[in-house]
């Protein structure tokens, strides 16, 4: 089994590096799994041949497991699409959560996540976190299309951006709908269709 070395005896991308990537990979996969209530330390040590030791010291409890795994995720995430135009982008978002969710296990570890950040504080910080990068990523697709003259000036790039994966994580949470490619262009083309029309740009109503 591998132990981690103390910090800063490792040049970043080593041996160190190449520990956190099988903890945190072994720790998804026992999230997809079991879920988090069932994630334990010393199974995550052995299924990522890791001392115990080295899981135990470095990270300490299931929810700082979980936080570091998420902003690993955010790192590794796909960067936005720049088609030339925001359905187009929109779409690429859209498809590219519905592909996420989708996943056996993917699906199964955001489901995960989810659910413990309605209990544990720092889940829940960390999964804000994670969709705050993430949202900042594409919200790059809005102000582009301002910029283009697609949207009207003021047009919040957030909101927009929000409402793409709003209706899909509800299907996909709340009514357990097998999301499919014409849930993807609805929720595309609803929020563009919204943001063409003004619906989160700044008016006289909202100064």
């Amino acid at each position: 089994m591998t132990e981690l070395p103390p910090p800063g005896t490792v040049r970043p991308g080593g041996r160190t590096a190449r520990v956190r990537e099988a903890v945190l990979r072994a720790s998804g996969d026992a999230l997809a799994e079991h879920g988090f209530e069932a994630l334990d330390l010393a199974d995550v040590a052995r299924r990522a041949d890791v001392g115990k030791t080295t899981v135990y010291r470095r990270w300490g409890t299931p929810a700082a497991l979980a936080a570091d795994l998420l902003a690993d995720m955010a790192e590794q995430s796909l960067p936005r699409a720049d088609t030339g135009g925001i359905e187009g982008d929109l779409l690429a978002n859209s498809r590219l959560v519905v592909r996420t969710l989708t996943d056996p296990r993917q699906g199964r570890l955001f489901r995960a996540l989810i659910a413990a950040s309605l209990c544990d504080p720092e889940t829940a910080g960390a999964l804000h976190r994670f969709y705050e990068v993430r949202v900042t990523e594409w919200a790059g697709c809005v102000t582009d299309a301002v910029a283009r003259g697609e949207l009207p000036p003021g047009t919040d790039a957030r909101a927009v951006v929000a409402a793409v994966s709003a209706p899909l994580y509800y299907a996909f949470l709340n009514l357990g709908t097998p999301l499919t490619e014409r849930h993807a262009l609805r929720a595309a083309r609803a929020a563009a269709t919204a943001a063409r029309a003004g619906v989160w740009s700044e008016g006289p109503e909202d100064a």
